[in-house]
């Protein structure tokens, strides 16, 4: 089984949102919290490697 890299920008953002979420489990976001998340889930994207071109 092949192991991923992550680059560790990706993996922290992943942690803050794992963190965020986790902070929020059980109810749903209210909408300042939503908008906090959409801005955590745009930095983890960001972060993460360009694909390969064909």
């Amino acid at each position: 089984m092949a192991t991923t890299c992550v680059p560790d920008a990706a993996a922290e953002a992943n942690e803050r949102i794992r963190a965020f979420m986790a902070a929020r489990a059980g109810r749903p976001l209210w909408p300042e919290e939503q908008a906090e998340y959409e801005q955590l889930l745009a930095a983890w994207a960001a972060a993460l490697p360009e694909p390969p071109t064909a």
